[in-house]
């Protein structure tokens, strides 16, 4: 089924980059569309649609051909922390100014 809307141009020109991208990485296998497609068990012109960036294939299916290329682990990458720039610096500024112990209940001042 179709998206309802049309992804903004930033998300199609990244998704060709990376069709593109997982197409290279299948040749410099040596490896056919056929293979491919068996390993992550999908279709030949799914494949295809993938290779072409197309905004239609489900993120999961991009996922099993990057696991059949043996490229996954860079997937679980994209939205770490240690790669979001932004939300370190959120969080940085969002830290207190001075932090203080907390006394345990019951306890006084007297010591």
């Amino acid at each position: 089924m179709p998206t309802p809307h049309a992804p903004p141009a930033a998300v199609r020109r990244a998704l060709r980059k990376l069709g593109a991208d997982i197409q290279d990485a299948r040749r410099r296998r040596r490896l056919p569309m056929a293979v491919v497609a068996e390993r992550a068990f999908t279709s030949r012109s799914t494949l295809q649609k993938i290779e072409s960036g197309d905004v239609g294939v489900s993120i999961g299916i991009y996922a099993s051909v990057l696991l059949a290329l043996g490229l996954l682990e860079g997937l679980s990458e994209v939205a770490d922390i240690s790669n979001d720039r932004v939300g370190q610096a959120l969080a940085s500024a969002d830290l207190p100014k001075r932090v203080h112990l907390k006394r345990p209940v019951g306890s006084s001042d007297d010591g």
